[in-house]
């Protein structure tokens, strides 16, 4: 049987970080989705639903073409509604129906998602274009949405990435 788990939290917590350690390890880790979509497809960005469209249609493509009885994602599209919430409270649209329904917890991922907390700076990137405090605000939404949706978070709590990958790697067993 297939265990996947997800890396969540907001913009700069350092769960791309985690992700690629526990690769290091040995764990078949699936890329975020954002980040490339804004990589390979800038003019989406800033556009609303087909931004998250295509965000959503990469998770589900790589989450198809994953491959181990355990499997880790950097995000899902629990975090892709959680990005819909965020952009609906600055005058982006409301999330769409097919994110609804692929955001559901519906046994597709493991009940326990590791919610990695902010480290209290941010690191400017291309693709990461926030402050702190938007960051803190997301945060916020993202643990909502997770709670709504039936999920168990553990708390990550900001440490080095060993810690961080122990705690992982302890609960996964």
């Amino acid at each position: 049987m297939v265990r996947r788990y997800v890396i969540t939290g907001a913009p700069g917590a350092g769960k791309t970080t985690l992700a690629e350690a526990l690769r290091a390890r040995g764990y078949p880790v699936v890329r975020e989705a954002a980040t490339d979509v804004i990589h390979e497809s800038p003019e989406l960005e800033g556009t609303g639903q087909p931004f998250l469209d295509r965000i959503l249609a990469t998770q589900q493509q790589r989450q198809r073409e994953a491959a181990g009885e355990i499997q880790i994602f950097d995000r899902s599209p629990a975090c892709t509604l959680a990005l819909a919430e965020y952009l609906t409270a600055y005058g982006g649209p409301a999330p769409s129906e097919q994110l609804l329904r692929a955001a559901a917890n519906d046994g597709t991922y493991q009940p326990t998602v590791f919610f990695v907390r902010l480290l209290g700076f941010i690191v400017a990137t291309r693709a990461r274009r926030i402050s702190l405090e938007q960051s803190r605000h997301f945060e916020r939404i993202h643990e909502a949405v997770y709670t709504r949706l039936g999920y168990r978070l553990v708390e990550i709590p900001p440490a080095p990435v060993d810690r961080r990958v122990e705690q992982v790697i302890a609960e996964i067993g």
